[in-house]
Formats: C-alpha cells, sequence, structure tokens
C-alpha cells in the first residue's frame, strides 16, 4: 500500500504569524482609537459647545501647524535621531516672513520664504549630523539656541504686524467653508488651509514609509543601521533628507502661524518641540528606533489635539495643559519598560 502524497497546503509555509483578535485589540493604534472616542465623548459631556463643527474647526487650526511637523519627526525618530530646533526654525523663519512683508511681497513669496529659511536651517542640522557625525541630540540642542537667539537679537521686543491680507485670510479663514446640504445630518464642514494641508502630508508620509521601498530603508536604518549599511542602504543620505525634510515643514509652518497670528515675536513657538515629541511618542513611535507608523501618529495628534481644546474650552489654565504634556509623555515612555520588567522573565 503505497503512501499518499503530501499535499501542498500541508508544507505551505506562512510568512507571518495567523492573526488573533487579542493581538489586533492590544494593538497600539486600536488604543488610540479608544482613547480619542473617550475624548469625543468627555468633552462632549463636559462642554456643550465642543461637538460645534466652528469649534472643531477652530481646534483643528490650533494643532495642526504642530502636527505638520511631527510627521517629519516621527521618520527622525524612527531612524534614531530627533530635531529639537524645529520651534526655533518657526521664529527664525516668522521673522524672515515678517521683514519680507514688510517688504511688500504677496502670499506666494511669503511662503516661499519660510520654506527656504526652514530647508537652510534643516540643511544646516543634516550637514552637523550627517558629514561632521554629530549626535542629532547635541546638534538640535546648539542650534535650537542658535536660531532663536539669532531672532532674539534681530528682532528684540519687536513685533512684526504688517502682513497684506491675502496672506492672512489664507491662515484666518476657512480654505473650504462650510457647506449645508438639504439633509440635516449630510454637510461639508469648514476646512482651515493649515489642517488640509496635515492631511494630504499625512497621507503622502503614509505612503512613502508604509508602501515604498524608500520607507523599508528607513525601517532598515531604525532597526540597525551598521547593518543597513552594508546592505547598501544610503544611510547619510536619508538622514540629511530627513533634515532638510524636518526644516522645510518646520518654515510651511511658520507661515501658517504668522498667516493665523498676524503677528509675531521671538518667544513665537515657544516650548512646541516637546508638543511635537509627544505626538510623536504617543504615536507610538519608538525613541529607541526601527517601529512607528503614520496612522499612529495621525490618531495621537487627534487625541493631543482634542484633549488640549477640550481643556482650553473649560477654561483650565495653560500652565495646567503643560503639565499634563510632560506627565503624559514620561508615561507614555515609561510604562511600557516597567510592563516590560514586571512580566514573568522581564529582568
Amino acid at each position: 500500500m503505497s503512501a499518499s502524497m503530501p499535499t501542498e497546503e500541508r508544507y505551505a509555509v506562512l510568512d507571518a504569524p495567523p492573526r488573533r483578535l487579542s493581538a489586533t485589540l492590544l494593538r497600539w493604534e486600536v488604543i488610540l482609537v479608544i482613547l480619542l472616542a473617550l475624548t469625543i465623548v468627555i468633552n462632549a459631556i463636559v462642554s456643550p459647545y465642543f461637538l460645534d463643527v466652528y469649534n472643531l474647526a477652530d481646534a483643528t487650526s490650533n494643532f495642526s501647524e504642530k502636527a505638520i511637523i511631527a510627521l517629519a519627526m516621527a521618520l527622525l525618530i524612527l531612524v534614531r535621531d530627533i530635531d529639537l530646533s524645529v520651534a526655533a526654525i518657526i521664529a527664525l523663519a516668522a521673522m524672515a516672513i515678517g521683514y519680507a512683508a514688510d517688504a511688500g511681497f504677496g502670499a506666494p513669496v511669503l511662503f516661499a520664504v519660510g520654506i527656504g529659511v526652514g530647508l537652510l536651517c534643516g540643511l544646516f542640522n543634516g550637514f552637523l549630523v550627517t558629514y561632521i557625525r554629530l549626535p542629532s541630540i547635541v546638534v538640535t540642542i546648539g542650534t535650537m539656541s542658535l536660531f532663536r537667539g539669532l531672532t532674539q537679537v534681530v528682532l528684540g521686543d519687536q513685533a512684526l504686524t504688517h502682513y497684506p491680507q491675502g496672506f492672512l485670510s489664507l491662515g484666518q479663514n476657512y480654505f473650504i467653508p462650510y457647506v449645508q446640504s438639504g439633509v440635516p445630518w449630510l454637510f461639508i464642514p469648514p476646512v482651515p488651509l493649515s489642517f488640509l494641508i496635515f492631511l494630504i502630508l499625512a497621507a503622502i508620509f503614509g505612503i512613502v514609509l508604509h508602501r515604498t521601498a524608500v520607507g523599508r530603508q528607513l525601517f532598515a536604518i531604525g532597526s540597525n543601521p551598521v547593518a543597513a549599511r552594508f546592505s547598501g542602504v544610503p544611510v547619510d543620505r536619508l538622514r540629511f533628507i530627513l533634515f532638510a525634510v524636518s526644516g522645510m515643514l518646520s518654515g510651511l509652518a511658520a507661515a501658517l502661524l504668522a498667516a493665523r497670528l498676524g503677528s509675531m515675536r521671538s518667544n513665537i513657538a515657544f516650548g512646541w518641540e516637546l508638543d511635537i515629541v509627544t505626538m510623536v511618542i504617543l504615536g507610538g513611535v519608538s525613541i529607541a528606533g526601527g517601529i512607528g507608523s503614520i496612522i499612529g501618529v495621525f490618531l495621537a495628534v487627534l487625541v493631543l489635539g482634542l484633549v488640549t481644546f477640550g481643556m482650553s474650552l473649560n477654561n483650565i489654565p495653560g500652565q495646567v495643559v503643560s503639565v499634563y504634556t510632560g506627565a503624559l509623555l514620561i508615561a507614555v515612555i515609561a510604562i511600557p519598560r516597567i510592563f516590560e520588567r514586571i512580566r514573568p522573565g522581564g529582568g
């Protein structure tokens, strides 16, 4: 009696473990979705004004500039780098925009000036990190003081407040106005320009990171930069480009912020780097590199933005919001390490 031939399915080797419901529910992105839902429900209960479409549109204006920079910061942290000079770049770029506005230039030139100044700052950071081989945290702490200091020396206590109306309209009006249909629940909400740009950039960053060879190279650098280098990945070139992108997006955020506020001083965006790093870490990007997703950062931006907006609606002081942000950053970093230590065999 001959033995039956093995079927092809019996010897098929899966390239990924089978998905379990418990593993899916414990994914960081799912936890963030639950946090976002709780944030909306609690804020809606505490304040009857929270779910007003205009209030929600204004809420997105308050965090969209930070969120745009968080996309670039996520990729930098993913490859084990960081840029702590982003808020100082905003100040320097906003000052250049203010002087260009005083010279009579229009909105397109002002946005180009902001992005250009940001790009130069990012190239400077990238050169020091990738070609001089200095640690990114040390370099960007230094340039944080350099860029902010230059702004303070040039501007002093002066405020720049003269901007063309076309430039101000881009930041202070809704780019997509509220459109109501005949059906009560069917409408197009008002969308500020900064939030629309964030949505477009988030989609682009998500596709690049999770659907292209460049994205896989970034994960490889974050997991093991030495092995990535020996595998032919252009490690230094990619890191240099990431710093340039971080600078460009900081310059873009400076233009959007100046257009929204209609004025700038040397202390503009002071302390934003803490909020931006918190968004990225809360989004699940590992500070050790190699782990993270854009959808996680996107959800973390919404959670943090709506939590702080809910606090401001209830007249909670800004100092308390800063305490909350700092405590949240420490908790997100520390809690996974604590669980690793207390689990059996965790050491």
